[in-house]
């Protein structure tokens, strides 16, 4: 499983922030809702330590790695004003329909070479 999906519970976070967790990156194509009918390679890292608080202000302090860390990154870069798109690869934007018909596969590197940009 390259993207490293795993269930994950709903949960409410207060004043989240994240740091990485040693040097690992990965790369995956990633769309969000703010930008609908788009997604585009975001290297990311592979590990972070999330902190902040739970809904009855006890202390969150986990380290989540594979897609769980992704969207730690993606969801925590929203209360910065951060989209993905201002983190991706730019020649790898594409339609939903491209990337489930072109770039469909586990990771981006086809795409990587096809379209022209570099991955970690």
């Amino acid at each position: 499983m390259a993207r490293g999906r795993v269930r994950q519970p709903f949960r409410v976070l207060v004043n989240p922030a994240y740091e990485p967790v040693g040097p690992g990156r990965a790369a995956f194509f990633e769309g969000c809702l703010s930008v609908p009918g788009y997604q585009a390679v975001v290297a990311r890292h592979a590990e972070v330590r999330l902190t902040g608080q739970d809904e009855h202000g006890r202390a969150v302090d986990e380290v989540f790695g594979g897609w769980p860390a992704r969207i730690v990154q993606h969801e925590t870069d929203h209360l910065d004003g951060t989209l993905y798109l201002d983190r991706a690869a730019p020649r790898s934007l594409s339609s939903h329909r491209a990337v489930a018909e072109r770039w469909a596969q586990p990771t981006p590197e086809e795409a990587a070479r096809a379209l022209g940009f570099d991955l970690p």
